[in-house]
């Protein structure tokens, strides 16, 4: 029986209980994480939110690029200091920096 016409899967292929149980487990950690990022953001007067700290991190990319055969280059994209301030308050490393590469 299929829950419902846009449905894919029947039902119980869907609601097996070790799919539930995975999913509330990650909804859990991600819960704690968020928590753990708010106190941390906080404890150090930074004025900024798990969302917005994860929206403006999430700008950070490592490159690798290869143009006609050359050995590649690797880097991380430039950070600006609110992403350092962020990754301070948080206690996360900062990505390694050998080389940045701009977006430009």
């Amino acid at each position: 029986m299929l829950a419902t016409k846009g449905m894919q899967f029947p039902i119980d292929v869907i609601l097996v209980p070790e799919r539930i149980r995975a999913h509330a487990s990650i909804c859990f950690m991600a819960l704690i994480l968020h928590r753990v990022m708010r106190m941390r953001l906080r404890a150090a007067n930074t004025g900024i939110t798990p969302e917005r700290s994860l929206q403006s991190l999430r700008r950070i990319q490592h490159h690798r690029v290869s143009i006609n055969g050359a050995a590649p280059l690797s880097g991380v994209t430039a950070m600006t200091a609110e992403h350092s301030e962020m990754l301070k308050a948080l206690k996360v490393k900062t990505p390694n920096q050998s080389q940045q590469l701009s977006l430009l």
